[in-house]
């Protein structure tokens, strides 16, 4: 008696109780953007383990929906259909992790931020400000370069060397401030601390008067971190040790909420419109 076509390989299911071709797809496009979005069929074959065949009849299907496209070259690339998806993602990401800034602005007096990784650049996805009249501020949706930004570091700590100087390599390391950092050593070196103490420090790197202490957010499923920042004056190295363990326990509150999405249902902070770029 002839296969229904339910019991057929894009329809079969894996032993989490997903759709297999389904969980292979999305397996294919996350290491194509971790080889920087574009591949060939053999380095996807040589990483996922799985046969050529079947990547070839995967990548046919993921560019006919135009999330893949196929390069001149034959390599394949992540499509533009990719960034509808990212963008309102990351909107959402923004939405849950609002409630957790608040409580944040709450303890500390200071704007707090939320920022991930995107590509080479830092992007800043959630934010609410402080309530105080001089305040730090930057748009959601602003890009800035990793390694004049405290969350920059949280976010590049556990990476290793190699990664960080090829990343520096393609940014440059321009000074924002004269106290930016602008060699790879050194922020090598500054990447050593972060680990070592649990937390990063934007020490006037990126605005003078401004200091902004981040971690990054455990276990999140794209890599991000929040940040408190504030005029020096008031985030102070007394101001650290109270702030640090709360940023800590909101960053684990906040994965937690990430994981589950229990956090969908945050409020929205308010917007503020003044004073300097947040850190």
């Amino acid at each position: 008696m002839p296969t229904s076509s339910a019991s057929t390989t894009d329809s079969a299911r894996s032993a989490t109780g997903g759709v297999q071709s389904l969980e292979r797809a999305f397996d294919l496009l996350e290491r194509m953007a971790d080889a920087g979005g574009e591949v060939g069929l053999s380095e996807l074959s040589a990483s996922s383990g799985l046969p050529l065949p079947t990547i070839h009849r995967l990548m046919r299907t993921l560019v006919a929906c135009g999330y893949v496209r196929q390069q001149p070259n034959r390599r394949y690339a992540l499509g533009p259909r990719l960034i509808r998806l990212g963008e309102s993602a990351s909107r959402l990401l923004g939405t849950w992790a609002r409630p957790h800034l608040a409580r944040l602005v709450e303890e500390t007096g200071e704007t707090a931020n939320m920022a991930l990784l995107d590509g080479d650049e830092i992007v800043y996805v959630a934010q609410v400000p402080s309530k105080h009249s001089m305040r730090m501020f930057t748009e959601v949706g602003r890009r800035v370069l990793p390694h004049s930004t405290g969350v920059g570091k949280a976010l590049l700590a556990d990476f290793p060397a190699d990664e960080v100087r090829a990343l520096l390599g393609r940014t440059g390391m321009p000074a924002a401030t004269d106290k930016t950092i602008t060699t790879p050593d050194g922020f090598i070196a500054a990447l050593e601390d972060v680990r070592r103490q649990g937390y990063a420090i934007d020490d006037n790197e990126q605005e003078i008067g401004v200091r902004c202490l981040a971690v990054s957010v455990p276990d999140s499923p794209t890599a991000a971190a929040i940040s408190i920042s504030g005029p020096a004056g008031r985030v102070t190295e007394a101001a650290t040790d109270r702030i640090v363990p709360l940023l800590q326990q909101v960053a684990a509150e906040l994965s937690h909420a990430l994981l589950t999405s229990n956090g969908a249902n945050g409020s929205n902070g308010s917007n503020g419109t003044n004073g300097n770029p947040a850190a």
